[in-house]
C-alpha cells in the first residue's frame, strides 16, 4: 500500500448553521468509513484561508491570494493500492456535494 495526500479545495459554505451541521456529519461520516476499511492514516485538518507565502527570494508576503475554487481548504492522509484507487475513495468526499474538489497526491518516499 502506498499513501496519499487528499487536498481539499473550494466548496461553497453552507448557508445556515444547520446546513454547516449535516455537512460536518457526512464528512464525519465519509472519513468513518475511510478509517472503518482501514484506508484512513490521518484526518488531517482544516486550513485557515489565512497565512504567509514565502518565496525563492526569501520574501514574507500574506497570503495565499488564490481564487477561492483553488484555495487549499484542507488534507488528510490515507494508504491505497495505487493512485486510481486512492481517486475512488475520494469520490465519496463531502466537499464535492459543493462545487469543490479533491486533489489526490502521491507521497514522495526519500531514502534519508
Amino acid at each position: 500500500m502506498n499513501e496519499y495526500v487528499f487536498l481539499y479545495r473550494g466548496g461553497n459554505p453552507p448557508p445556515s448553521p444547520e446546513q454547516m451541521q449535516q455537512v460536518v456529519q457526512k464528512w464525519t461520516a465519509w472519513l468513518k468509513s475511510l478509517a472503518d476499511q482501514g484506508y484512513l492514516l490521518d484526518r488531517g485538518h482544516p486550513l485557515e484561508r489565512s497565512g504567509k507565502v514565502i518565496d525563492g527570494g526569501k520574501v514574507i508576503t500574506d497570503g495565499p491570494f488564490a481564487e477561492a475554487k483553488d484555495l487549499v481548504g484542507g488534507f488528510s492522509l490515507v494508504k491505497a493500492r495505487d493512485v486510481s484507487q486512492a481517486a475512488q475513495l475520494a469520490l465519496g468526499c463531502p466537499i464535492l456535494e459543493r462545487g469543490g474538489q479533491v486533489e489526490v497526491r502521491p507521497v514522495m518516499k526519500l531514502d534519508v
